[in-house]
């Protein structure tokens, strides 16, 4: 089979299509045909032999985390999925013609393989974040770096929870953020007064890592208040890195509950050939993205 793989961190040149034996699944594991892959920063960052505890990585090694596909091995002790099913959820070196997944549901009827790549890591981040921060109903999120796929995610599932939000990102995505029911504002000189006009911020999260954790605390009056998924020296000032998941399965039920209500809705803003994955990451790391970016296979 085809898989992108890398034998040296470093930069998206590292990254080669290979073939490969196929993966099979183990005991409480499904294989699928994977029909996409989601993109995820946590892709680059290990790629780039950035330390992150929960990835733990040898080399040569595979990529991605999220895929969506139809089953075709189902491991022992595997209930409630069949060879044929489409699913989504989490494995490992998803970026292949196969991979096996330790976590999936079955897909809601109306999403396409390319939708359903877009959601497993992103909701399970989102719904850990928001709950680390201990904001409640009532009171008010901030989000740096809110067009992309976590914070799309972060803003309407936090709107689902009675909490209101705030976020922040580029001009081009404003409209974009108050689609999702938040108060928006760009990014840039006097963005802290801008965010402060909006309203009292309780807590705040950083998904995008563009260095403002100082700005952060001071809007929530203290760094305990302040979670960052992106920014690796956010503990040097107090803030709590969160890069250890939850319950992927949990996030999956949560998911499917959403989409199927309509009340989450992760666009795809770019999709690439797993020949092109290298350029997915470069687009990725550079960030602005409106959604999800997703590798088709």
């Amino acid at each position: 089979m085809k898989k992108v793989s890398f034998a040296d961190f470093g930069g998206p040149d590292v990254l080669h299509l290979i073939d490969a034996d196929e993966p099979h699944a183990g005991p409480g594991q499904i294989r699928i045909a994977v029909r996409a892959a989601g993109v995820n920063p946590v892709d680059w960052r290990l790629r780039e032999g950035q330390v992150l505890g929960a990835h733990p990585i040898e080399l040569p090694a595979g990529v991605g985390l999220d895929a969506a596909g139809v089953v075709d091995e189902v491991g022992e002790g595997v209930e409630g999925v069949a060879i044929g099913d489409r699913v989504f959820g989490e494995g490992e070196d998803t970026y292949a013609e196969f991979a096996v997944l330790g976590a999936w549901a079955l897909m809601p009827e109306d999403l396409t393989f390319e939708e359903a790549a877009g959601y497993p890591s992103v909701v399970e981040t989102a719904l850990r974040v928001i709950r680390e921060t201990g904001v409640r109903p009532g009171q008010t999120l901030l989000v740096s770096g809110a067009s992309g796929g976590v914070g799309s995610a972060v803003l309407q599932i936090a709107r689902e929870q009675g909490i209101k939000v705030i976020g922040t990102a580029g001009a081009a995505n404003q409209d974009y953020l108050r689609g999702l029911g938040a108060l928006a504002t760009t990014y840039g000189d006097g963005w802290v007064e801008r965010v402060r006009r909006l309203g009292t911020v309780d807590a705040a999260l950083d998904v995008a890592g563009s260095g403002v954790i100082r700005e952060l605390v001071e809007l929530t009056g203290d760094p305990r208040k302040v979670i960052s998924t992106a920014d690796l020296g956010a503990p040097d000032l107090g803030v709590r890195f969160s890069g250890v998941a939850g319950s992927v399965p949990d996030a999956l039920a949560e998911a499917v509950d959403l989409i199927s209500r309509g009340r989450l809705h992760i666009p795809v803003e770019k999709t690439y050939a797993l020949a092109d994955a290298a350029a997915a990451h470069v687009d990725s790391q550079a960030g602005h993205t409106r959604g999800r970016r997703v590798i088709l296979v």
